[in-house]
Formats: C-alpha cells, structure tokens, sequence
C-alpha cells in the first residue's frame, strides 16, 4: 500500500466494489471504472444493470472493455509499490496474496523474487543462480508479483522497461528497435515520476473543484434559506392583499344589501298606506251601496226622484290600475355599486403593483448597451446607458452575425440563462420606443418581425400614441398615461417577461407560459428619429437594489 505522502494514492486506482487496486478496470458509460470481474459478478447478481457508483441504469448491458490507460497505470502503481516496498523494511505488508517459488518440487516455499527474464519466481535457494552466475546477475529481480506476465512484453518476451510516450504504452528494448524506434521513449521509474506528478496536479485540480463544489452546496443552501424567508413574506403580503380585497367586497356587498333592505322597508310602507286608503274607499262604497239598497226599496217616490243624481254620482275613489309595489333592485343602483367596486378594486390592484415593484428592485441588473449589436445607425452614448438614432449619421462599423443591420435595435451586454432579473428604462419624451429581450440565437439581419416564435418579447409606442404587444397575435393595448419609465422583470424558469409603468406604478403587459431554452438579452430601440421629432435617446435607469439571494439572478456574459 501506497505511503501517505505519495502523490498517486492507492484511492485513486481503487475499484469501490473490491476496494483493491484495479485488475482489468473498465468503464461503464456514465463514466465510472471498476475491476472487470467486479462489475460482472455485481451485474450477475442484480435484476437491475446499473452502475454501482452513481446507480444509473442502462437499457442493456453494456460491452465491456478492459480500459488500457487506466491498466497501465495500476500496473505502474503495483510495480511503484512494490519497489518502494523493497527499499523500506517496515512497509505495511501488501494484501496481494502469498507468491510461492516456481522451481520447488516438493513443498513450495514462498516467492523471494520474481525474474523478469525468466519468467518465474524463485525462493531464497533458487535465487541463488541468479546472486552467484555472471549471466544471470544481468537479469532484472523484481518483488514477486502473481501476474508476472503483464509486465513481460507478449511480442519479444522481455521485460517492460521502458514507457513509449508517443503510444503511451509500455515496451521492452527490443520494441525501440522496431515499431518504437522514432518514437520518445522513456525508463519506467522516470514515467512513474512524471505520471505521479501529472496526477498530484490531477489531485490537486480535483481537490480544488471539490471545493469549489462545497461552497456552492453552501451558496445553494444559503439562497433556499432566503428564498424561503422571501416566499414567507410574499405569502404573508398576498394573504394581507386577497383580506383587504375581501374587506372591499364584503363592504360593497353589505351597502348593497342594506341599499335593498331600506327599498324594502320603504316599499313595505307605501304598501300599507295604499291599502289603507283602499279599506277607507271600500268602507265608503259599502256604505253608499247600503243607501242604494235602502232607496230601491222606498215608496216614496218623490224623494227617490229628488236624491237620485247624488246617488247615481260615483264616490270620490283613487284609480288603482297601475298602482304596483316595487322592492327591485335598479339597474342603476346596481351598476353604481359593481362600479364603486371595481374602482375600490382597482385602488387595491394599484397598490398590489406598487408592493410588487418594491419587490422586483432586489432582482435588478446593472445592464449596458453592447455596441457590437447596435445598429449601425443608433448612437451609443460613452458609458453605454443611452441609444439614440441619428439619421443619415451611419457610422463605418465592421459587421457581424451579432449586428442589426436593417432593424434599429441594440442589444444588452448582460445575458441571462436563470433565476429572476429587472431593469427600467426612461422613455419619457419619445413619441417612438421598443422595449423588450430578445434569445440569444435570434436573427439579427435583415428586417426583424418581432414576435415569440422569433425569439423577440417586445413592447412598442407608435408615434400615433398606439401601444402594442408583439404577441402572436399582437395585442393592442389600452393604457390611462403615457409611462415615461418603463420596468422590465423576467423570470426564467416561470417563462414569464412582465412591462410595467413605473411611475404609475401599474402592470403594461405580460407574455406568460414561454419556454426559454437559452440565455436571454435586454433589447432596446429608441426607433426612428422621425426627422428630429424623435431624438430623445432611452436611457437605461439605476434602480436602487435591495438584498437577494446569490442564485437568483445569475449573468452569464
């Protein structure tokens, strides 16, 4: 086993099934290597054919192949191993198994050395020939190993000694002789050294990315935490939003109902007033209609002459026809209080906006213009924060498959392929203006048409104060005031790009649903100068950040 300071560790060249020193290593498809017989005993008794590291399955199984490289070096190591075992008397034995002496006839007595020349390995009594005889003093004596074949060479019969760089392969002196002869061509022991610090650079890359790999496990743990306090908080602002919208809904509906109780009331009293003045007629018809009665049976018929048009005239009545009683609700009571209501709504609306706005600052990104994709029209101001176009002014620029060369666009520095991120532009005094982002891989030449399915979320101004969505279809919009800042928030993975008027603190549009599959970028026009009406440039604004979490919004420039 290898000492604790070697640079090339016995881990390194360690199969995890057998925990020894690979032996025949292969490699399965997800990368990992393991001793031949190892993985087949191991596949052999599982239902599932799955690497044993990562636990990856595969359809089938895979052909396996002895890994040369990886062979070569475990042989190096072995070797490595056992020379330094030799040259240190209280070196931790091996757990490689007990060699016995080839040339013993009788009982076999433990291997001393094994003869590279030969072939074999010989006890303490047959080593002597090879300590005595000139010849044999010549051959190579190694530390007895059991597959002393893989370091004879198969094709002359002689020992490995030496490493072909070209091939990065082991060969004997006869191999330089041959198909080796022009190739470099180093001692074993002074491959071994230059293997051993490749792999302690090796070691030391990897203990680096480990490293690396723990402090992001930290990064990550760190920005769950905060997500989590940033989810409880918005959990607890959209609890307090969806009360207070209740509130204003349950207020309208109790002034409503108590609208429709005082109507009742009010009709409920006209009702009994109507029907008394009816019982006070039907008491004056019954008692005229008792007189008539009375009359037609008198014989004095003069006085019956006499009183009869008093008594043929109709009594003094109310005409009740289109008398009704009506408890109804109107119309436009009722479409007063919907109104108050959806006024009252679109108050709370306004600050849910508001609150939302506050919250998009801690995702802001100091974004710049790049002036490799500008148009070759649009001017770029010296910190790269405002565009502005200026006809027949066309600067002598070297074009690229990044350039506008039709469409007056430019593009942000600042590329985005994760998490949340926000910006606003100034727009105010511009009768014209695009706004939006734009993926990566979209076409720059030629005139763009703007639209999701060409990779372009945008937001447009007319000079006819006309604002559209380059949604598919396009979407015209309906806005109370012209913004003079506009907001632009995106969040990658919710495929959602949102548009805001700042100021007025209100929603402009949403494209919702997308599918983002590559790094977005801020896109900017400040359009067409319209013979000088539109030269007010856009000017990308500072917004003042609050805290967020590490992961949130990542740039890959």
């Amino acid at each position: 086993m290898a000492s604790s300071s070697s640079l090339l560790s016995e881990d390194q060249l360690q199969c995890s099934i057998c925990l020894d020193v690979f032996t025949d290593p292969v490699s399965t498809p997800c990368g990992h290597n393991f001793c031949m017989i190892c993985l087949k005993e191991f596949w052999d008794r599982s239902s599932h054919c799955q690497c044993p590291m990562c636990k990856e399955e595969f359809p089938k199984r895979p052909d396996l192949r002895v890994n040369t490289f990886i062979s070569e070096f475990a042989a190096l190591f072995k070797k490595a191993v056992q020379v330094k075992s030799s040259s240190v008397a209280d070196q931790v034995p091996t757990k490689t198994k007990k060699i016995l002496c080839d040339s013993c006839t009788e009982e076999k007595l433990e291997a001393l050395k094994s003869c590279l020349y030969c072939g074999v390995s010989f006890c303490n009594t047959h080593l002597m020939l090879h300590k005595t005889t000139p010849k044999l003093k010549e051959h190579k004596l190694m530390d007895p190993v059991e597959n002393l074949e893989d370091y004879i060479c198969q094709k002359h019969e002689r020992p490995l000694e030496l490493f072909c760089r070209d091939d990065q392969t082991c060969v004997c002196q006869f191999c330089i002789e041959g198909e080796h002869r022009t190739h470099s061509t180093v001692p074993i022991e002074e491959a071994i050294r230059d293997k051993t610090t490749e792999l302690g650079m090796t070691q030391v890359e990897i203990q680096q990315m480990i490293q690396e790999r723990v402090k992001k496990i930290e990064e990550i743990r760190h920005s769950v935490e905060l997500n989590k306090k940033n989810t409880e908080k918005e959990k607890a602002d959209i609890v307090e939003i969806f009360r207070a919208l209740m509130r204003c809904i349950e207020r309208s509906q109790t002034e409503l109902l108590k609208v429709m109780e005082e109507k009742q009331k009010a009709a409920e009293m006209q009702a009994e007033e109507f029907i008394k003045e009816l019982e006070q007629e039907i008491t004056e018809l019954k008692r005229r209609n008792t007189e008539l009665e009375q009359l037609s049976y008198t014989e004095d018929h003069l006085h019956l002459l006499q009183i009869y048009p008093s008594l043929c005239s109709p009594p003094h009545t109310q005409d009740w026809t289109d008398v009704t009683i009506n408890s109804y609700l109107s119309e436009e009571t009722l479409r007063r209080a919907l109104s108050q209501l959806q006024e009252t709504l679109s108050e709370e609306m306004q600050k849910v906006e508001r609150t939302k706005l506050q919250r998009f600052s801690q995702y802001a990104v100091d974004v710049t213009l790049n002036p490799d994709t500008a148009h070759p029209e649009l001017i770029l101001s010296d910190d790269k924060k405002q565009v502005r176009h200026k006809r027949d002014m066309e600067q002598n620029l070297h074009d690229s498959p990044k350039r506008f060369d039709a469409s007056l666009y430019v593009l942000g520095n600042e590329g985005f392929s994760s998490g949340r991120f926000y910006y606003q532009v100034q727009v105010q005094g511009k009768t014209d203006w695009i706004l939006g982002v734009a993926r990566e891989s979209s076409n720059r030449k030629g005139l763009i048409k703007p639209c999701p399915e060409n990779g372009y979320w945008c937001v447009w101004k007319r000079s006819d104060d006309k604002y559209l969505a380059y949604d598919s279809p396009r979407v015209s919009l309906s806005l109370k005031r012209a913004p003079q800042k506009v907001g632009v928030f995106v969040e990658y993975e919710e495929g959602l790009i949102s548009f805001y008027d700042v100021d007025a603190k209100s929603h402009i549009y949403s494209f919702t649903d997308q599918n983002f599959t590559e790094k977005l970028f801020p896109l900017f026009s400040p359009c067409n100068d319209h013979g000088c009406r539109n030269v007010v440039p856009l000017v990308i604004c500072t917004v003042h950040r609050q805290r967020k979490s590490t992961l949130e919004t990542k740039s890959n420039s």
